[in-house]
């Protein structure tokens, strides 16, 4: 059944409101399904610090809220996972130390302390016995963990120290933590074996922040934390799930671009090892969450502009539809929560009309139990859009300002995702440069080419040693495709990206005079250059076959350097300065370029920052400056 209750088509910018947004995060169902836990704290677009949040229990069914459960006023709050009994486990995070937290239903005492980590920490599972907590450590850790995390300055002997995550366990009545897998392993994600003697795990040797593309498959006895390798398959991995009888393991498996990006088909592999098996092949969808219990095995999925819940049956890879909508959803553990018995669903759903709100009930009937966002009002419509290009159908959304002519043409400015293996999916758009340009009056247009998620692994995987190419070529023919339904004016077109959209729009200043002002956020100049200095240079060879030593020739092929010549169009560059992923030295080297060549350009470094500008204070100079960059070269989009 389609979900219509919050998943209208338009799209709601920043309209001016008493309330701040709420936001919901972390989202958990109690087995029993009669409860909800989430992580909530009110949010303005001119905040200058994060908000604070407090952990929410509510009732399942009305949305009622049963406790607020806040007992570090300067703690950042994660990990929330129930126990079969009801308890409810979590991270507190002050400063550099992490305390994993339970607190027992209706429970009117603080909350008890397990156990402290002089470090960071995430995911606590609990076992299945109930009886110890598990969860990934990183003691002493010296950045966040995740490459998108500013990086560690490089000073002194480079690459001798790396941060390891590692699977530890304590009781539940608390005690030292026991680590299970081994100091040179960085584990990544994990599930319990149903025995409670180990656990399945995503991980790989050496620097967790790059290997992560070459991880395996791997099994830890919780004993003697030995390591039996499961399998080692040529793709990257995620949602490793362990199956009730502790017979059969699913995971996700494609060609990811970013660990946290989840795309692929559903694989099984026996517990004992072999060789994956693809139960999806040829799916025209990517699937992007897995949970498995004695339920079965459910999975979320993306098709084209629709997400999806389906039961899948692991033999066959047969799926029954249970839900599906355009919007987004998000939760804990999976992109939903579900009872034990699966009675009962929930997540966090928004669209480009509606703004964050938990839906809950059967999977057939989602619907709102929170109304915390209800002053929040659209000022844009949002459309599908698709178009045949290269033989196959590419989809995008064109967001149009609520007060446009439907004659009057107005411009145009194509946001390019990153990845290149992710999508862009309805997302409220409330705040940063998205919305000043919504609200200043610009359609925006947000393509997915191949390469992205939503028609299934052979389409993102159709840019491999293409990049630049045909991905460009449906984005310059999704433009086409917008045109021929909105009054668009072709003379004052934009463009925007960060990441691999920051690497299109550098190149695409040398492939085309189409656009006459872009935006190029973290993005790569010289492939070349950019594989011996970056800190995730690992992703690359599932992308070009080969490393840039190996063969240089297609990593020059769409370095834009090599074309500088060709670029005419104003462009804005920023980049964090310790960003790891896409180092700055990459659009100083672009700058550096459209310089000699006398194109109008700007570049901004944002001090500490990694591949995401996070700070206030940096996200609200880089929205003034896109902003004033659009309309110094592209003017007043009401005029």
């Amino acid at each position: 059944m389609r979900f219509v209750a919050v998943a209208s088509l338009l799209i709601t910018s920043a309209p001016v409101v008493a309330a701040p947004l709420h936001l919901y995060d972390g989202l958990a169902m109690a087995p029993l399904g009669d409860r909800l836990a989430s992580i909530e704290s009110n949010s303005t677009a001119d905040e200058s610090k994060p908000p604070h949040g407090q952990i929410v229990i509510r009732s399942a069914t009305s949305g009622a809220i049963l406790a607020r459960v806040d007992p570090c006023a300067a703690c950042r709050y994660s990990g929330l996972a129930f126990a079969p009994d009801g308890r409810l486990a979590f991270l507190a995070r002050q400063d550099s130390v992490t305390r994993l937290m339970v607190i027992r239903p209706g429970a009117t005492a603080a909350p008890t302390v397990v156990a402290t980590i002089n470090g960071v920490a995430q995911d606590p599972r609990w076992s299945p016995d109930a009886t110890h907590i598990s969860l990934l450590a990183t003691v002493g850790a010296r950045k966040e963990a995740g490459a998108t995390q500013a990086g560690v300055r490089q000073v002194g002997e480079i690459g001798e120290q790396n941060d390891e995550q590692r699977v530890a366990v304590v009781p539940t009545h608390g005690g030292p933590l026991h680590f299970v897998s081994p100091a040179d392993r960085y584990v990544y994600e994990y599930d319990w074996l149903p025995d409670g003697r180990g656990f399945v795990v995503t991980s790989a040797k050496g620097n967790g922040d790059n290997n992560w593309w070459i991880a395996t498959l791997d099994r830890i006895d919780i004993g003697d934390g030995s390591v039996r390798n499961l399998s080692a398959p040529k793709m990257q991995l995620n949602f490793p799930r362990v199956s009730p009888d502790g017979r059969t393991i699913a995971f996700i498996g494609g060609l990811m671009s970013d660990f946290g990006s989840v795309g692929g088909d559903i694989y099984t592999v026996p517990l004992g090892g072999g060789t994956p098996r693809n139960i999806t092949p040829e799916a025209k969808e990517t699937f992007t969450s897995l949970d498995w219990n004695r339920s079965g095995l459910v999975a979320s999925s993306l098709a084209g502009d629709t997400t999806r819940i389906a039961a899948v049956d692991p033999a066959s890879g047969v799926r029954t539809a249970l839900w599906s909508a355009p919007v987004n959803l998000s939760a804990g553990n999976a992109n939903f929560a579900r009872s034990a018995n699966s009675d009962r669903f929930a997540s966090v759903s928004q669209d480009f009309s509606t703004a964050p709100a938990i839906v809950a009930g059967p999977a057939s009937n989602l619907c709102p139990i929170t109304s915390d966002n209800a002053e929040w009002r659209a000022t844009v419509r949002a459309r599908s859009v698709t178009w045949q290009h290269g033989g196959q159908p590419v989809q995008g959304w064109l967001l149009s300002p609520l007060n446009a002519s439907t004659t009057a043409k107005r411009p145009m400015i194509v946001s390019v995702h990153g990845g290149p293996s992710s999508a862009s999916v309805p997302r409220f758009i409330w705040q940063g440069s998205a919305a000043s340009l919504a609200n200043a009056g610009y359609y925006l247009f947000l393509p997915n080419p191949r390469g992205s998620y939503g028609q299934g692994e052979a389409f993102t995987r159709a840019n491999i040693r293409d990049f630049g190419g045909g991905d460009l070529d449906d984005i310059l023919a999704g433009v086409d495709a917008a045109e021929k339904v909105a009054p668009i004016d072709d003379n004052r077109l934009g463009l925007i990206g960060h990441s691999y959209g920051g690497f299109m729009a550098m190149w695409a200043n040398t492939r085309t005079n189409r656009f006459k002002a872009i935006v190029a956020g973290a993005g790569l100049s010289n492939w070349i250059s950019y594989y011996g200095t970056n800190g995730i240079d690992q992703w690359m060879t599932p992308f070009f076959g080969k490393t840039v030593y190996e063969d240089p020739d297609p990593f020059w092929a769409v370095s834009a350097i090599r074309t500088i010549r060709n670029a005419k169009t104003p462009t804005f560059i920023y980049v964090g300065e310790r960003d790891i992923e896409v180092p700055p030295t990459q659009s100083v080297e672009y700058w550096h370029g459209l310089q000699a060549m006398k194109v109008p350009t700007s570049l901004v470094i944002y001090p500490d920052e990694g591949h995401s500008i996070r700070s206030p204070a940096n996200t609200a100079d880089l929205e003034r400056r896109t902003l004033m960059w659009f309309k110094r070269y592209l003017g007043d989009p009401r005029r």
